[in-house]
């Protein structure tokens, strides 16, 4: 059986500041590799939707993977139709994330678990796992883009 380990549409508010003043993003995947994401709120939603539920065993997995999947290519032109002005994908090379990770005196052995991760994941390890109507509904990334993304951008100082 495979895990799903979906990226979170979260983790692109750390690029807020960056998008903001260039109209740039980064990661280490290729620009066309379609990926699951998902909003956090919607794994809160599934858990305690599990947690509520006197059948649920708490065995077993329920994969929420977000609507679709999406590329850093996809998530770049709805970026740029949500927020009204052009956004554009950077790949940044695994090794320059390493020693970007490792100038914040972040712990070597953790910084390369997240380098052996981004590899995986540019590798596929995120590919075919099937959706599952049990998640429940998910948010769609132009929807998390208007109420998430686009406030922190316009905050980002």
């Amino acid at each position: 059986m495979r895990w799903p380990t979906p990226s979170f549409f979260e983790n692109l508010l750390e690029e807020a500041g960056s998008i903001r003043e260039a109209g740039v993003f980064t990661d280490t995947v290729a620009a066309d590799r379609p990926a699951p994401m998902v909003a956090v709120a919607d794994i809160a939603s599934a858990a305690a939707g599990l947690l509520l539920d006197r059948s649920w065993s708490g065995v077993g997995s329920v994969p929420v993977l977000g609507p679709q999947d999406l590329s850093p290519n996809d998530l770049a032109r709805i970026m740029s139709e949500e927020l009204g002005r052009p956004v554009r994908y950077q790949r940044q090379p695994l090794d320059e994330m390493r020693s970007t990770m490792l100038g914040y005196g972040l712990n070597e052995a953790f910084v390369e678990a997240m380098v052996d991760m981004k590899r995986a994941k540019d590798q596929g390890l995120d590919s075919g796992v099937a959706r599952s109507p049990q998640a429940g509904p998910a948010t769609g990334f132009a929807q998390w883009c208007a109420q998430t993304l686009k406030p922190a951008v316009l905050a980002a100082a």
